[in-house]
This record gives structure tokens, sequence and C-alpha cells, in this order.
């Protein structure tokens, strides 16, 4: 199946999931992760605000923020590519491009997530074998990736039925280290359940 085709498919079905299940499986992903020592010790992480039928990431944005870690959020820039602005709680964010919520902060450049300990980012799938996550199509996750080092913990967040055996690639496309679905946490490339 093609990506185009993958997309369509995953949105549709993403869209016909009743709101409380979503939230159900929003809060058993967020206590997944709060468990990895991992994601406790991390004091920068890198995350999103989601929107639609994405795995919710509002209460894990939070939840990490009040644990001490420093939480930047992207800012979508004008060529699609991620800024990075440091969240301070829920009254620090005003709508962005296309309605995203986005921090008010000083922006630290494209190049911020460099610095941090851990990146969470969104997803439409992710393949088990490879990490090859499947985004919305603009390139801009997968930009981000790029710059982040080999040893830093990277997480997509699925709902169930979004890890598979297999996601269509292209060169440009960046793997993710770990899955986060509301059954726990899985390291991609082994397809075993994370230390």
């Amino acid at each position: 199946m093609d990506k185009l085709k993958l997309r369509a498919s995953i949105r549709q079905r993403r869209a016909s999931i009743p709101e409380d299940e979503r939230y159900a499986a929003s809060v058993q992903i967020r206590e997944a992760l709060l468990d990895q020592p991992w994601v406790q010790m991390a004091g920068l992480v890198a995350c999103y605000w989601s929107t639609g039928a994405e795995p919710a990431t509002h209460g894990l944005v939070f939840a990490l923020w009040k644990h001490g870690a420093t939480v930047m959020l992207p800012v979508l820039r004008d060529d699609l590519d991620l800024d990075w602005a440091v969240y301070d709680g829920p009254d620090t964010l005003a709508p962005g491009r296309f309605g995203i919520m986005e921090p008010v902060d000083v922006r630290r450049g494209v190049d911020a997530v460099r610095t941090a300990a851990l990146v969470i980012v969104p997803a439409l799938a992710a393949d088990r074998s490879t990490g090859v996550r499947l985004g919305q199509g603009g390139g801009s996750y997968d930009r981000a990736l790029a710059r982040v080092g080999p040893n830093v913990p990277t997480v997509a967040l699925l709902h169930d039925g979004e890890l598979l055996d297999g996601v269509p690639a292209e060169p440009h496309d960046r793997p993710v280290r770990y899955a986060a679905l509301p059954g726990g946490i899985v390291r991609l490339g082994e397809g075993r359940p994370a230390e």
C-alpha cells in the first residue's frame, strides 16, 4: 500500500474511534511513558501539542512539565521545518499555523531539538522492524529527527493497530526507536517491550 492510501485509511479509522476510547488510550500511553526511567530522567523533552484524533499529548506535556522537565513544543515555520519554543504551562500557548497551539516563548531555532534528552513525535503508523514512521506528509518531523543524536530516545505515539509489519519508506524518512501504544512501549527494530 502506498503512503497516500495508508494515510487515508488510518485517518479514517482514527476518526471512527469514539472520543472516550481515544481519551482512555491517551491516558494509558501517558502513564506507560511516565513509568519509563529514561522518560523520568529526561531534563529537556521535545514533544508536540496533539490535534484531532491523534493520541492526546496535552496531559503528557503538562505532567512532564509538572515533574520538572523543560518541554519544548514545535513552531511550524513557513518552509515546514520546525522551530522550537518552551512550554511554560497551559496559559503560554496560542494558535499558530493551521490553528495548532504553539508556545509564545522565544523561538530557540531548528537546532534546539539537538539538545533534547527525549523526543516524542506524532505518527500515523510505525514499522515494527525498521522504526520508520508514517507522518502527515509534510516532512517536518523527518527533518527534526535528522538533527537528533543516535542515542536519544525517539518515540512515536500510536493508537492500537498502528504498529505495522511494513510502512512505505523513502530515503528522507527517519526512524524512531520506540512506539508508545495504549498497551505499553515497544522498542522498534526488535519487536520486544522496552526495558
